[in-house]
């Protein structure tokens, strides 16, 4: 007869083997970026701040785990993650830590009071701004991000093409920039760059993931 304890051990055996692969920093973000899309690896290590060597290995350590795929497309091999699942598992993760660890408030608050980018009008309110299309809205992510899926009606502006294409943007109209979410940095500084040139700007936490996350529509493509 089967041994009970041996089962349960084997279980949490293999549940550990997803503790195991989140357990570092850098790939949770890598998790989170694969979120927005599919990404070559170096892509990934661009966005990430980390070499292509490293980005590589962490990589494996989440394809072992069966977080994510990877398809060789031409000279270079793309990964997504294994299904929405793991997007899915990625925001549960992040809100538990946003609920039991004081320390993500406040590194959040710090770094945002210090950029003078705490937003002045409330994120409800901010919301129905952009869907009922009161506002402008800018995507600042870069282009492959916004065509596989962005906010209906955004614009697609990457932050490092904003100052060069900031005259497309109506003064008289609020802008409304967003990027991965609530500790992407992308649409804070297009917030602060347009602040300075005179338009009434604000940075919308909550990006694509979010977004589908509340059974909102998003679009794809260009």
């Amino acid at each position: 007869m089967p041994n009970p304890r041996h089962f349960k051990d084997a279980i949490y055996e293999q549940l550990s083997r997803v503790g195991k692969a989140v357990s570092a920093p850098k790939r949770l973000e890598l998790l989170d970026l694969l979120c927005q899309g599919p990404r070559t690896v170096e892509s990934l290590a661009e966005q990430a701040a980390i070499s292509v060597a490293n980005t590589s290995q962490h990589l494996q350590v989440l394809r072992a785990a069966r977080l994510v795929d990877a398809e060789k497309k031409g000279l270079y091999v793309e990964y997504r993650l294994a299904d929405d699942e793991v997007c899915r598992f990625f925001g549960a993760l992040r809100g538990l830590a946003e609920a039991r660890l004081a320390e993500v408030e406040r590194v959040t608050r710090e770094f945002l009071e210090a950029r003078g980018a705490m937003e002045q009008v409330a994120g409800d309110e901010l919301l129905r701004r952009v869907k009922s299309g009161e506002v402008t809205v800018i995507d600042v992510r870069p282009p492959d991000e916004y065509r596989a899926a962005h906010l209906p009606g955004a614009l697609s502006i990457p932050l490092e093409e904003l100052r060069a294409r900031i005259g497309e943007l109506k003064k008289k109209r609020p802008v409304v920039a967003y990027c991965r979410g609530p500790y992407c940095v992308l649409a804070v500084e297009a917030v602060a760059l347009l602040r300075k040139k005179g338009f009434d700007a604000h940075r919308l936490e909550q990006g694509v993931v979010e977004w589908r996350a509340r059974g909102w529509r998003v679009e794809k493509g260009a």
